[in-house]
């Protein structure tokens, strides 16, 4: 049996993601009998250099990205887009993060090139559990930045002052995501300075938690927004054409209230058919590039035109969270991504998944393109 390519390509889709797959990750593939096929400049943006990697091992070489994409697996962390994609082999399999759920066009389209796919996001255990996932650092990494936005604009005294009012902060959704995201506000996204605000005996953070069910009722809601100053999306909606928060509802919100997207559902009304808007209507998407956005922000004019966005506060949103530290979070995915792969090497390959078999059989069928169904 002919050892099992691995394509590894960097993403492009802007300059602030540096997320590579770290050296120790890289050998275990090899130790495992891989061909591994990294993009030259693999690593560049965390400061590694290509001597980091394994470079000893025969199987393992530096390629162009065309190439990467042409072996038996390509394994890149986000979706590249579809133009990367074409240059995929038809039978061969992406692995990614691809979310099915909330994106049936790309669906499509990797269904339509003959490719495989395995979803890393819908990699799960019998329970419904994510084994691929870094949803701690989403929320920490998210209030961290948006406590960041508040202290630049907060009202005198000031947020230091131990005389100002708790800080509210208004948690939607009261998942995992929205677990971790009660955790972090109630030490400012940053337990150093949550620290330094304790030593001067300032005044903390109150946390309201409200479940999706209650959202529904506009006279509650209403009233609670009145008096947040940070409203958090941490919400699975499901139906994810429909908002959460009406964009009109933010004008009750204080001057200086931070809306901060934790969900980062995208705008997608193609077609003619809304499918997906965000959870919090009329905040921009955010990137690495960008993730803080002014009420005045150029970015506002890239919302589609159907997506009410008149009334504005700060907003802080990013397609991917975990990427504003970028060695922490490979750390994590590697480590959950070897006994992953170590099943798909061990048995030749993506096609042999028993849905019926052991513990990582059976997560990994659960991620197949080929089983999805909408």
């Amino acid at each position: 049996m002919r050892p099992i390519t691995i394509g590894m390509p960097r993403m492009h889709l802007e300059e602030g993601e540096k997320r590579d797959f770290l050296p120790a990750f890289v050998l275990d593939l090899l130790l495992h009998n891989a061909q591994v096929v990294l993009e030259h400049g693999y690593g560049s943006g965390m400061g590694l250099k290509e001597s980091d990697y394994p470079v000893k091992y025969p199987s393992l070489k530096f390629a162009s990205m065309e190439e990467t994409y042409q072996q038996d697996i390509v394994l890149v962390l986000r979706y590249p887009g579809d133009e990367p994609i074409r240059r995929m082999r038809p039978g061969s399999c992406l692995v990614s993060m691809l979310h099915y759920p909330t994106r049936p066009l790309r669906v499509d389209f990797l269904r339509s090139r003959g490719i495989e796919a395995i979803s890393l996001d819908s990699i799960k255990d019998d329970l419904g559990k994510r084994l691929v996932e870094n949803l701690r650092a989403v929320a920490w990494n998210g209030v961290d930045i948006a406590f960041q936005t508040l202290r630049g604009h907060y009202p005198p005294p000031g947020i230091e002052d131990p005389a100002r009012f708790p800080i509210k902060v208004t948690v939607m959704g009261a998942g995992a995501v929205g677990g971790y995201a009660i955790q972090a506000a109630v030490r400012y996204g940053n337990v150093d300075y949550w620290k330094t605000l304790a030593a001067k005996e300032v005044t903390g953070v109150q946390v309201t938690v409200v479940e999706y069910d209650l959202t529904n009722h506009t006279e509650v809601m209403t009233q609670i927004l009145k008096y947040t100053d940070i409203l958090v999306d941490a919400t699975q909606r499901p139906d994810p054409s429909k908002p959460v928060i009406p964009n009109e509802w933010i004008a009750l919100m204080r001057p200086h209230a931070v809306l901060l997207d934790l969900s980062v559902d995208p705008y997608d009304g193609s077609l003619g058919n809304i499918r997906s808007a965000k959870g919090i209507e009329g905040i921009p998407q955010g990137n690495l590039d960008q993730y803080v956005f002014e009420p005045h922000d150029p970015a506002y004019n890239a919302i589609p035109s159907w997506v009410n966005a008149v009334h504005r506060r700060y907003a802080v949103s990013c397609y991917s969270w975990p990427g504003i530290k970028p060695l922490e979070c490979m750390e994590v995915y590697g480590m959950q991504l070897k006994p992953v792969f170590n099943t798909i090497l061990s048995n030749g390959g993506v096609k042999i998944l028993n849905h019926k078999g052991n513990f990582f059989h059976r997560a990994l069928s659960r991620a197949l393109l080929s089983r999805w169904v909408s």
